[in-house]
Parts: structure tokens; C-alpha cells; sequence
């Protein structure tokens, strides 16, 4: 038999090699970690330590049962030996005694290992953990994937980040449970009818953690109390964001701005994209086009508009900064072939952000050339990174393989300017970045759906990796506003799901218009206009109202963004965050919550003149186009053109918005 230890903060059983240790780790919540041989590692990838002292039950039972159980306020764990096999099964109770999850049995002759660690000679491990499953259970968050579905039980999940995929492996499960896979090593998880598991390809320890909770909300606030919420938004990151690929010069970008002012319309970012720098990793502007960017930002500020610059991890082989950071060992390496990760417009190395030092000096560089000279935030693009092949096993970092550490990457990317913006004395930081990990919310990740096409198809996605998002602990989230990769602002069709997506774009959490717009200037990655006046008088006429919308929202946008900091809330959320006890909500993929008072059912297919919405019970509903009012618990059919998008507003609250839609 094994050996239980109660350790007073922590239950430890310990077996042929292998240590167990369930410790609580904030309200409701217990971590679990375990190694087959050796100590346990000590690294906090996205948890925080506790912000008070832990309080738990520990009682064993070191007779016959061979069982023990440490319990933190809602949450049980109970560990029982099975048999002679010097095994320890974990299974977790809610504070009804009910069981939220439990790890599969050894199958009797089967022998299966729930906690299978698989020896990688001359190395760590390649792990499975093997649970239980609940085929009536329904599944929400793993972050953002670009699949058109809500419940994600049923599916398999590679845990690794792609252009406009970002991995977050937290579920909440309508049985009241959140759980969080507490490892950055390159894996998947499969959420099948018989079981779930969850997969390191490379690792040192088994680590997770558990939370138990009444409510979505209660399982979100503890979730976010345990990797981080966000800072409160900046004003600048309420209104409406300006984008397009891309301004090249100086001139374009303060042009662009005077006519929004000239127009009246409110603006309160404009972003210089990509390759305004003379190579990719010289952090600083092109001085041929960009001669005075310290001055270029002070006009802007003039105008109440702040400015936002691009920046990559990538350092090409011509940069000014290449033979430095290679000798220092700031830059990723890989295990076999070329060192090159990225390759096309420019062809390089990316830096390593899971080193310090690197960190640190590639924020000096930002700072001395762009944050001196009044940048006020970043655009931390490729943050996956997105490798010329993704090719996992075959690149290392400073902190190990990237098979075994690779999706924290994006997470340390956001640290470096957060931690390098707060030491200049910013407490409300907001950077734009194309990918995070469980805890980037922390560092003030913005995150978007990177590099998606303009399609209804496509457009239908976002709402459903929103709402993913903001069940994995990402709040502040956004997408291109009409697609990034195609959509000709003179064709008629791509004006109508411009239109659509902009309408859905002012009930996001940050309203951002950007993408890369046909035909293609002679200038090379310079798209088409890509400005509200860019789509024709009808569709200037539909955007404007929708901006002038948008700032009658600040309001109450900075309120829910408060919410978010305080307490982890989704500022874009499921229907079942406010309404779990309305079986109804937690099927409803194409609507949703922007905060708890106001509705928002978006246009989702081409020349649609209407669509069916839900309004859940418990609550009364005003339709915001024309006033009407429902009561809850019931599906109408709402009539729209194109100017219009179904939003609907909470037992009388926005009593002000009605008849603006």
C-alpha cells in the first residue's frame, strides 16, 4: 500500500515512485500535482500564489480503505488505493457530496493508469490523464478555436497555438465544475462520450486544478481570482479603433485621422501596422516614412486619439538587432536544420520571451523608440508565433523544448510590455496581441482572431470564439472587423457583411475596424481603403450610427469593464452566464449578454430580413428597434433591415437606446 501524509496544507500519497499532492489553491478550488519519479516542480505557469492563507480538511483513513480526503470549502477530493496495484484514484464532490469529476478506474485486468506517465528515454515524460465522462454533460471554453460550435463536448482539441487559434485549456461543465489543465506543453484533449483526456507530448509533472461552484459566475470568479483578471481598460480602449493594413507613411496616418475629426465622427485609436520599421526586429520607425513619429503621436493626442503601433517577435537576419540577441541567446533555437522559424516577407528568428533578459531588452528597445516618443499602446503581433511549419518538437527556449513549454509563449510576450509599461508608472494597460495562454488576461492581453477571411462563414465563428473566450478568462476580446483576408469595399456583397460584422463589432468588448482590402496597392502590403467612408453612402450612413452608438455605450461598457477587473466577468457573455437555470441558454450559439442588461442577436446570413431570437426567462425584454416589449421565455422573430440588428435590453434598463437601432 501507499503511503498518505497529511501535510496540514496539503494531502500527499506517495507509492512506488510516485508523489500525489492536492493542495487548495483559492476559493472552492484544489490543485492537483503529481510525478512519477523524483520531487515535484515548483512552476506556476498561470496560477497565482493564493492571496490569503489556505484553510482545508484533511482526513485519512490509513486502515483497510486506504482512503483519504481533503475537502476546501465546496470541494472534495477523495484519493482511494485500488486493490493491490499501488494505485491512487482522485475523484472530486461538490458540497452536496455529488460528483463533478473522477479519474478512470484501472479496468481491472486492463491495467490502465489514470495518471499514465510514458518514460521519454533520456528525458521526461509523455503524459495522459484519463477522466471519467458524463455523456449528459455540456462543455464551454478552451479558448479560441475556429469551428462553429458552443458545446464542446464531442470534440477534440489540439493544445497548441495557429494563426488565429489560441489554446486556453479551462472547461466549465454544466455540472458545476471548472477545470483548468495547468501545463504548457504541446498535447491535445478529447472530450469523448466514454472518457476525457488530456495530453502533455513532453513533461516533468501531472498538474491541474479544480473548482466547484453554484453558478458560471462563481466558477469564472474563482477561476480568474486564481490565474489573474485584467486591469481596468484605459477611456481610449471604450470607443472605436481605426485599422487597416496599412498606413505607410506618416502623412496617410495623420490624414486618415483629421478626416475622422473633419467628419465629427469619434475615434479614440489609429494603428500604424506592419513594416513601417526598416527590418523586422529594429523596433523603430522607417525614418524615409515615418520622419517625426514623436510628433505624429503628439498631433494625434491633440485629437484625442491615441496611437497604437505594430511590433513582432520576429528578428530578421538583416536586422540591426540579429547578431547581438543570437549571441546572447535571446532568440529561439531550433533542435534540427535552418534557423529560420518564419520566412516571406521577411525571414528570421524569433525572440524567446520564456527568457527575462530577452524580455527586457526587447522592451527597451520599444520603449526608447516608441513609448518615449508617446505610443501609448502595442500591437503584439504573431504571438503564437506563427512558425513557418508548425513544427512543435523541433524548436527550444530559454525555459525548455517548445514541446513542452511552447504555449506560454504568448503569455510571456504580453508580460514583457506590461511589465515594462507598469515599471513607467501605467496601471491601465491594454496591447493588442493575436494569441493567449490561461493568465495573459493579467498582463493586459487584448486579444483578436488573428488573420480570418472575410466570409458569413467566417463571421459566424467569431461569436461563438468570443464566447469561448470569455469562459476561458479572456474578457478583452475582439476580431477585424470584416475579415482580415479579402472583401473589395466596392463589391456589394462584401458591403453587406461589412455592415453586419461592424453592427456585432459595436457590442464587442473593444470595436475595432481593420483588414487587408482588395485590390492590393502597388505599394507592397498595402490593402484598399479600409476607412467607414470606404463602403459606399448607405454603409457610411449605417456605420456612423453604429460608432455614435457605441459612444452612448461608454457608460456603461466602462462599468462592465470594471466588472471584468474586479471580478473576472465576461464582458462578452453566454447566455447561461446570467441564465443558468434556463435550459434554453445553454445551447444558444448565435446570441448573447454584452453584460448582464443588453441582448445581442447578430445577422449571421446574407440577405437576411430577419431572425429568431430567445429571450430567456426570469426577465422582461425591449426590443431596441422599435420599443416593444417580451416577456421572458419565449422565441420571436425579429424583422430588420439593413441599418438594423436585434438587440434587446433587460427588465427596462437603456430605456435612452430605444427606437436607435
Amino acid at each position: 500500500m501507499g503511503i498518505f501524509t497529511n501535510g496540514q496544507t496539503h494531502l500527499l500519497w506517495q507509492a512506488e515512485g510516485e508523489t500525489l499532492r492536492i493542495e487548495p489553491w483559492g476559493e472552492n478550488s484544489l490543485r492537483v500535482r503529481s510525478t512519477a519519479m523524483g520531487s515535484l516542480p515548483e512552476a506556476d505557469w498561470a496560477l497565482l500564489p493564493p492571496s490569503r492563507p489556505q484553510q482545508c480538511t484533511i482526513a485519512i483513513d490509513a486502515g483497510k480503505a486506504c482512503r483519504a480526503t481533503i475537502t476546501n470549502e465546496k470541494i472534495t477530493a477523495v484519493v482511494e488505493e485500488e486493490g493491490e496495484a499501488h494505485r491512487a484514484r482522485v475523484s472530486f464532490l461538490n458540497a452536496q457530496g455529488k460528483p463533478l469529476i473522477r479519474e478512470c478506474s484501472s479496468g481491472g485486468m486492463l491495467k490502465n493508469r489514470a495518471r499514465n506517465f510514458q518514460p521519454m528515454l533520456g528525458g521526461d515524460w509523455r503524459l495522459t490523464l484519463s477522466l471519467e465522462s458524463d455523456p449528459a454533460e455540456k462543455l464551454y471554453g478552451m479558448g479560441q478555436y475556429q469551428q462553429e460550435i458552443f458545446d464542446c463536448k464531442g470534440c477534440n482539441f489540439e493544445l497548441a497555438h495557429r494563426n488565429s487559434q489560441a489554446s486556453v485549456p479551462f472547461v466549465l461543465s454544466s455540472m458545476g465544475y471548472g477545470f483548468l489543465w495547468h501545463n504548457p506543453a504541446i498535447g491535445r484533449a478529447s472530450f469523448g462520450k466514454n472518457r476525457t483526456e488530456w495530453v502533455a507530448e513532453s513533461t516533468k509533472a501531472l498538474d491541474y486544478w479544480v473548482t466547484a461552484g453554484d453558478t458560471p459566475a462563481e466558477i469564472i470568479t474563482a477561476y480568474t481570482g486564481a490565474t489573474g483578471r485584467p486591469p481596468m481598460m484605459p477611456e481610449y480602449g471604450l470607443g472605436f479603433w481605426q485599422c487597416k493594413l496599412r498606413y505607410w507613411n506618416q502623412q496617410q496616418v495623420l490624414e486618415v485621422a483629421r478626416e475622422y475629426k473633419r467628419r465629427g465622427l469619434p475615434i479614440d485609436v489609429i494603428v500604424v501596422d506592419f513594416f513601417h520599421w526598416p527590418q523586422t526586429g529594429d523596433f523603430r520607425y522607417d525614418e524615409a516614412c515615418f520622419p517625426d513619429g514623436a510628433a505624429m503621436a503628439r498631433e494625434l493626442k491633440e485629437m484625442g486619439i491615441e496611437l497604437m503601433v505594430s511590433v513582432w517577435p520576429l528578428i530578421d537576419y538583416r536586422s540591426e538587432n540579429f547578431k547581438e540577441m543570437l549571441d546572447k541567446g535571446y532568440l529561439v533555437r531550433p533542435e534540427l536544420g535552418v534557423n529560420a522559424t518564419m520566412m516571406g516577407g521577411t525571414t528570421g528568428v524569433f525572440f524567446d520571451p520564456t527568457n527575462p533578459e530577452a524580455r527586457e531588452y526587447v522592451w527597451q528597445k520599444c520603449k526608447r523608440n516608441y513609448f518615449d516618443g508617446g505610443v501609448g499602446l502595442f500591437w503584439l503581433d504573431v504571438a503564437e508565433p506563427e512558425y513557418q511549419t508548425y513544427d512543435f518538437a523541433n524548436y527550444r527556449y530559454h525555459l525548455g523544448p517548445n514541446l513542452q513549454v511552447g504555449n506560454v509563449y504568448p503569455q510571456l510576450y504580453s508580460k514583457a510590455f506590461y511589465d515594462g509599461m507598469h515599471a513607467e508608472g501605467r496601471e491601465e494597460i491594454v496591447n493588442l496581441v493575436r494569441c493567449a495562454w490561461a493568465g495573459s488576461q493579467r498582463y493586459g492581453a487584448l486579444v483578436w482572431s488573428g488573420d480570418i477571411h472575410s466570409t458569413w462563414e467566417s463571421f459566424r465563428r467569431q461569436i461563438c470564439a468570443g464566447l469561448h473566450m470569455g469562459i476561458a478568462g479572456i474578457p478583452w476580446w475582439t476580431t477585424d472587423i470584416g475579415g482580415f483576408i479579402g472583401g473589395n469595399p466596392d463589391d456589394p456583397a462584401f458591403r453587406e457583411l461589412l455592415v453586419r460584422w461592424f453592427q456585432y463589432g459595436a457590442f464587442c468588448p473593444v470595436m475595432r475596424l481593420h483588414g487587408d482590402r482588395e485590390p492590393i496597392s502597388d505599394n507592397p502590403f498595402t490593402g484598399a481603403g479600409n476607412e467607414v467612408w470606404s463602403f459606399g453612402e448607405e454603409a457610411y450612413g449605417i456605420l456612423s450610427k453604429y460608432m455614435n452608438l457605441r459612444e452612448r455605450l461608454r457608460p456603461y461598457t466602462r462599468a462592465l469593464m470594471r466588472e471584468a477587473h474586479e471580478s473576472g466577468a465576461p464582458v462578452m457573455r453566454t447566455m447561461f452566464y446570467e441564465f443558468p437555470q434556463d435550459a434554453a441558454c445553454w445551447d444558444l450559439m448565435d446570441q448573447y449578454l454584452y453584460g448582464p442588461d443588453l441582448l445581442v442577436a447578430p445577422i449571421v446570413e446574407a440577405g437576411a430580413t430577419g431572425r429568431q431570437v430567445y429571450l430567456p426567462a426570469g426577465a422582461c425584454w425591449t426590443n431596441l428597434i422599435d420599443g416593444k416589449v417580451y416577456e421572458g421565455g419565449q422565441t420571436v422573430t425579429v424583422a430588420v433591415k439593413l441599418e438594423s440588428m436585434p438587440v434587446f435590453a433587460r427588465d427596462g434598463s437603456h430605456a435612452d437606446l430605444a427606437g436607435m437601432l
